[in-house]
């Protein structure tokens, strides 16, 4: 938990050490560790390539043996969402990791045989390449008839991410394209979550994540409205929270979580949040000349209102696609705020108070 007194420069409203809110460079060192502590680590999720196998909430769900339960959060359960492929719903406290499917309608040119509408009477499979006129005789990978790919030179095709907007295309050809991601717990530079503890369950790691200790939750729950994310949960039945640890105890072996470590694509890449970040604005910038305008890095800036991630993604579309909030604050951001407000309205109380008894005895 952090402490922190009323005559802290954090509830003067003058925090230049930015112990509350903006870039914190060191904040393992500031959680108390020896200069000599190991580098922060952290997650990079890359979505542009994630394929929604879901390899990384099926790790996470082995490695910490989470129990099984339905989009509703009831163990023990095996439910259908009905509403995608997506049937975990969103992050709890038996889902440490969630695999969010976004379907969208649009004109696409894919690199690959697709569903598009039927071939002319005077196009078939042979004059098409294999995919019924569907993907275009300009296409970087294109099939003969047998089926056989003639080439295909990325998975990731910058022509078809840049034709963005499913509401304005005005081709006839339209196709359905899908986002998906692996959300996980962000282990926040400035963490809501940790400084509400009142027991000291959650804590910062020598690795620079947020952990849970479940023997020492109380169950109070104030760490839940605290998260800008919606990311802790409390497990029913149980009333302790739960979320994503990183795999401290596989950092602590030198390994890596269990989610990266199962990701085939790479979607998800863990190691030292510096090259991570490093990594991701090559990765964004090589998008960005390919063309793909709408990528975009989410929780990469020091400066947002949580002073980075420790998990961050690179996004095609806006935040809110995902179902991530746009601009997260951390919510004892305005601590010294309301500390001030409450104590002038407790002195106008005993104000009002000692006027009456005054008046009172004349």
């Amino acid at each position: 938990m952090s402490q922190f007194s009323s005559a802290s420069p954090a509830f003067t409203g003058h925090d230049p050490e930015n112990r509350l809110y903006g870039p914190l460079p060191d904040v393992t060192g500031e959680a108390g560790y020896e200069p000599d502590h190991p580098a922060r680590v952290g997650f990079f999720t890359d979505t542009s390539v994630c394929i929604g196998c879901k390899a990384c909430e099926v790790a996470c769900k082995e490695w910490n043996t989470l129990p099984m339960d339905d989009a509703d959060g009831t163990r023990d359960a095996l439910g259908l969402s009905g509403m995608s492929y997506d049937n975990t719903g969103m992050l709890g406290a038996n889902s440490w990791r969630h695999v969010a499917f976004v379907e969208q309608s649009r004109s696409v040119d894919l690199p690959m045989p697709s569903m598009g509408v039927p071939a002319a009477p005077d196009q078939g499979v042979g004059s098409a390449g294999g995919c019924g006129g569907s993907c275009g005789s300009e296409s970087p990978a294109h099939g003969n008839a047998d089926g056989t790919t003639i080439d295909q030179h990325s998975v990731l095709n910058a022509q078809a991410l840049s034709s963005f907007d499913p509401q304005t295309a005005q081709s006839g050809d339209r196709e359905i394209r899908w986002l998906m991601s692996s959300d996980v717990c962000k282990h926040c530079t400035h963490a809501g979550c940790l400084d509400v503890c009142p027991t000291g369950a959650l804590f910062r790691t020598e690795f620079g994540t947020v952990v849970v200790q479940d023997d020492i939750c109380n169950g109070c729950g104030y760490c839940v409205p605290a998260c800008p994310y919606g990311v802790i949960d409390q497990r029913k039945g149980d009333g302790r929270v739960f979320k994503c640890t990183m795999c401290y105890d596989r950092l602590t072996d030198g390994l890596q979580p269990a989610c990266a470590t199962a990701c085939p694509t790479q979607s998800i890449q863990f190691g030292d949040l510096d090259e991570l970040q490093a990594r991701a604005d090559a990765r964004l910038a090589t998008l960005t000349e390919q063309g793909v305008t709408t990528a975009r890095l989410y929780g990469r800036d020091t400066d947002d209102g949580v002073g980075g991630a420790g998990a961050f993604f690179l996004l095609l579309d806006e935040p809110e696609v995902y179902g991530l909030p746009p601009d997260p604050v951390v919510t004892t951001r305005d601590l010294p705020s309301m500390w001030r407000h409450a104590a002038g309205a407790a002195a106008m109380l005993v104000g009002v108070a000692l006027s009456g008894f005054l008046g009172r005895r004349r």
